[in-house]
């Protein structure tokens, strides 16, 4: 009798850990791009891209910028990264860095990226514990 597996379509993406036949356990089938190299996580590609202006992003921000569809390229990496920097250079320790149409909760002192929000999830919300904003 084989074991059971898990339909790799129905696995969300970044699922780490957890019981025998989920990606990250041990044994466990592992995703591919379709070069048949393994698939990055979109951690992992966030990750390598912010590696360039020393931000960190929480886990929540991860999940946000995921579930929200919002894209960073290099060039929204640079400016929030110097959105960041300018804010530093004031004092600030939470702030609000306007990209475009996103906005990204910053801990100054940390250089870690909070949350995000794109434009169309702007509307009607309260941005709180934020001492600055700048808008890169």
């Amino acid at each position: 009798m084989s074991p059971i597996e898990n339909n790799r379509a129905l696995i969300p993406p970044g699922n780490v850990g957890g019981a025998a036949g989920t990606p990250g356990a041990p044994g466990a089938p592992t995703r591919t791009a379709p070069t048949g190299a393994p698939a990055k996580s979109f951690a992992d590609t966030l990750r390598e891209a912010s590696g360039t202006s020393g931000l960190h992003f929480s886990k929540h921000a991860l999940e946000r910028l995921q579930r929200r569809g919002i894209e960073l390229d290099a060039s929204t990496m640079k400016r929030l990264g110097e959105g960041v920097a300018r804010a530093a250079g004031k004092g600030s320790r939470d702030s609000l860095v306007l990209v475009d149409d996103t906005a990204f909760v910053v801990s100054v002192r940390n250089s870690t990226v909070i949350t995000a929000v794109g434009s169309e999830h702007m509307k009607d919300n309260v941005f709180t514990n934020i001492d600055s904003a700048v808008i890169a």
